[in-house]
Order: structure tokens, then C-alpha cells, then sequence
């Protein structure tokens, strides 16, 4: 018998200790509700549940985010549904002002309108925000920095070059060849932008013909220009991009005979299209031998309205940059997962056809009333045109709420089985340990009488 070392005592200490320890731990995750509360616990279980937790917070934001989006996509579609109604009204006065019932004081009071309607929606333009962002001024948008570029369509942001290689050219057609008459006449019909104009012209000589009908085209504001070409009438487009039908209606020149129809088609210089190399010492081909039609570049999806003037003349060039100042809304948990939204200028600036703006028509008289109405009619093709976009910008989003949503649903659930304690097991892990604890205390009183039994040999 040995009274210096208890190993009974020892041994049931050690068994106690560990059931305390067993104890609390089950008491820590029954309190927590947590199968792992530090790394210890489950140290790969822990890493893998926080990959996840910063995911699904990620995934959490990225929802509000997208949600803020559509906020502000309603902001904006809120405003230009104002501005459409304003220019319903517009066109509503044009087609007014248009009908000759109308005195010049009359249509004089309805510019004046014209000009409120044309304030309130630069009004709306530049003061529509959210968040203090303006909205409907450009400010979202992609555009080049130089009027002479109208459109970049899906045009990337950078610096480019446009530089012309051949002439650009305007439409011409000829009649066959006629023969100088005494007395000579002949009446053509017109058809251009829309219009028919018929002018009657006469002469001894096929030159004199030519003449007159300049004359009477220039009277009927015409944009055309004939002259006498090897006794030929030659007919030339005033405007690039310009297309005419010209009938001969009647005439009792030889050679120029009745019903004989010219078409005349424009045709555009052939161009390239440059993108500035990185480091500005030069430039590189993106692509070549691309067909300017009506001033519209285009190429590979690319669509650039370029301005009339800038292709006139041989080796002519334009040089501009694309700003692309789109916002983007971080619409997921990672980086790079994103989705840019651009919102035009509508102001009345920008506005109307290529050739005038909502800004500038003026109903004070029947032909600027009707003009008014094709400029009015763009306009508010413009501004559907965004209105639709911006539909289309907010079904996604909402879209990408709902897959962010079951997103983080899943990963909460996978995370919650890595993560979270299965409450009625460890209630049973507990009180075993309970029992085990008690047991254990028990069992160390025992063998703590143990040396005791030495105190029988002294007697």
C-alpha cells in the first residue's frame, strides 16, 4: 500500500477534468447555437463557413444594390414620361399651328408655349438626380467630345480617328441625250424628302432648259441642281445622303421623251476607321474599307453618325473621344461582377433629327409648324427609345434580384450545416456529460479515502 502517489485519485481527477471540460463545451454551443465557435472546434469547417458568410453577405448587398439601380432607373423613366408628355403637347401645337386657320399672331402665341415646353424639359434635364447624381443630362451617358460625331452607338471609350480616302461625292443622274429645239419646253415632277414639285421649264437649246429648270427648282426651294452636260440634262443631289425621283412628264424636245423616271441615289467616300495606340505614338487600323451611307459609319455592330460638313472635301479627317461615363452597379458577391447603365442627354439640345433640334423649331409659320412635326416625331423616338432601355436595364435587374435572393438562400443553408449545432444531440451529449462529471466527483471522494486504509496497520 502507497500513500505518497493516489493513482485512483489521479485517474479520476483526469476523468473529471475532461467531463468539466466536455460540459462546457456542450454548454457553450447549446448557448451559441453554434457547432463551431472557434477555430479549434472545426478548424477546416471554420474556414470553409466563412468563405461562405462572406458570401452570402455579399450576395445580400449586391441584392440591395441592384435594388438601388432599379431606384434609380425609375427616378430617371419617372422623368422622361413627363418629358414625353411635354412633347406630346409640342406636336399637339405644331399640328395646330400648322393648319393655315391659324393668323401669324396666333401662331406667334403658340410658340410661346413652345418655348415653356422647350425650358421644362431642359428644366427636367438638368435637374432629375438621385442620390445628388443628375441623371438625365448626360452625365451617364457615352459620347464623343465634339459635335461633329452625333452618334457613337456601341462604340467603346477611347480615342479615334476617322480619316476619309476618297472624295465624297453627291448623287447625280442624267436624262439620254436631247436635241436643240426652237420653242422647245418640258414639265418634270420632283419627288424628294418626301414631296412632290412639279416645274415647267422652256428653251431653244438643251442649256436654256437647264436654266429654266434651275430656276423653277430654286423658286420651289428644290435642293437640286441641273445643268446641260453633252446635251444631256444633268441632275446633282444639293445635300450628301440626298435621294430624288425625277419624271419626265411631258416635253417636245427630241430625246427627252414623256415618262421617263431618274432615280438619283447619293453616294458616300469610303473611310477608315483608327483607334489610338496606347502609348499616343500613332495609330492602328480597328478596320478598313468601311462604306459611309447617309454619314453612318458602321462595322461590326459599331454605328457612328458623323456630321455632313466633315466629309466633303478629299483626305479630309476627324479625330475624336469617346467618353463612356455609364454607372456601373456591382450586381454580385465578387469582383468584376457588374453591369453598366447609360443614360443619354435629353435635353433640347439633343433631341430632334440630326439636322435640328427640338430647340430650334419655330411654329410662326405653317411651314416651320409642319417641319416641327418630323423634329417633334424624332424626339420622341429618342426618348423612347431610352424609356425602353431603361425597361429593359430594370427586368434584369430584377431578375438578378431573384437569383441573388436563391443564391443566398443556398449558401445560408450550406453554411448552416457546416456551421450550426444540432441542438437535441448535443442536449443529449450534455447530460451524459453531466452524469459523467457527477460520476467522476463521486468516484474522486472514493479514492480520496483510499489512504486511510493505511491508518488500520498502526493499531
Amino acid at each position: 500500500m502507497i500513500i505518497n502517489h493516489n493513482m485512483q485519485a489521479i485517474n479520476a481527477h483526469r476523468q473529471m477534468g475532461s467531463n468539466q471540460v466536455n460540459a462546457q463545451k456542450s454548454m457553450e454551443k447549446l448557448s451559441s447555437g453554434l457547432r463551431i465557435n472557434r477555430a479549434g472546434d472545426d478548424a477546416a469547417g471554420l474556414a470553409i463557413s466563412e468563405k461562405m458568410r462572406g458570401q452570402i453577405r455579399g450576395l445580400d448587398q449586391a441584392s440591395r444594390n441592384a435594388q438601388d439601380g432599379i431606384s434609380l432607373i425609375q427616378t430617371a423613366e419617372g422623368a422622361l414620361n413627363e418629358t414625353h408628355s411635354i412633347l406630346q403637347r409640342m406636336r399637339e401645337l405644331s399640328v395646330q399651328s400648322a393648319n393655315d386657320t391659324n393668323t401669324d399672331d396666333d401662331r406667334k402665341e403658340l410658340q410661346k408655349e413652345v418655348k415653356q415646353l422647350t425650358e421644362e424639359i431642359d428644366r427636367i434635364a438638368n435637374t432629375t438626380e438621385f442620390n445628388t447624381k443628375k441623371l438625365l443630362n448626360g452625365d451617364l451617358g457615352i459620347a464623343a467630345n465634339t459635335k461633329d460625331v452625333r452618334e457613337v452607338g456601341e462604340l467603346g471609350e477611347g480615342t479615334y480617328k476617322v480619316a476619309v480616302t476618297g472624295a465624297a461625292t453627291k448623287g447625280t443622274v442624267s436624262s439620254v441625250a436631247g436635241t436643240d429645239t426652237a420653242g422647245g419646253k418640258i414639265e418634270i415632277e420632283v419627288e424628294i424628302a418626301g414631296e412632290k414639285h412639279t416645274i415647267t421649264a422652256s428653251g431653244d437649246t438643251i442649256g436654256d432648259l437647264a436654266t429654266s429648270l434651275q430656276a423653277g427648282l430654286t423658286a420651289k426651294g428644290v435642293q437640286l441642281t441641273v445643268a446641260e452636260d453633252a446635251k444631256k440634262l444633268k441632275f446633282t443631289a444639293g445635300e450628301f445622303g440626298q435621294d430624288a425621283k425625277i419624271t419626265i412628264k411631258d416635253s417636245n424636245v427630241t430625246g427627252l421623251a414623256a415618262g421617263t423616271a431618274l432615280n438619283l441615289d447619293s453616294t458616300e467616300a469610303v473611310a477608315k476607321l483608327q483607334k489610338l495606340n496606347s502609348d499616343g505614338t500613332g495609330y492602328s487600323d480597328v478596320a478598313t474599307g468601311i462604306t459611309i451611307n447617309n454619314n453612318i459609319l458602321e462595322n461590326n455592330g459599331t454605328v457612328i453618325k458623323l456630321d455632313n460638313a466633315k466629309l466633303n472635301a478629299t483626305a479630309d479627317a476627324l479625330s475624336f473621344v469617346v467618353n463612356d461615363k455609364s454607372a456601373n452597379l456591382h450586381i454580385g458577391a465578387n469582383e468584376g461582377q457588374n453591369m453598366s447603365i447609360n443614360i443619354g442627354a435629353i435635353d433640347s439640345n439633343s433631341l430632334g433629327t440630326a439636322e435640328t433640334s427640338i430647340k430650334e423649331i419655330n411654329l410662326e409659320s405653317s411651314k416651320g409648324a409642319d417641319s416641327a412635326i418630323k423634329v417633334i416625331d424624332a424626339a420622341m423616338k429618342q426618348v423612347s427609345a431610352q424609356r425602353s432601355q431603361l425597361g429593359a436595364f430594370q427586368n434584369r435587374l430584377e431578375h438578378t434580384i431573384n437569383n441573388l435572393g436563391t443564391s443566398s438562400e443556398n449558401l445560408t443553408s450550406a453554411e448552416s450545416r457546416i456551421r450550426d449545432v444540432d441542438m437535441a444531440k448535443e442536449m443529449m451529449a450534455m447530460s451524459k456529460n453531466n452524469i459523467l462529471q457527477q460520476a467522476s466527483q463521486a468516484m474522486l471522494a472514493q479514492a480520496n479515502q483510499a489512504p486511510q486504509q493505511v491508518l488500520q496497520l498502526l493499531r
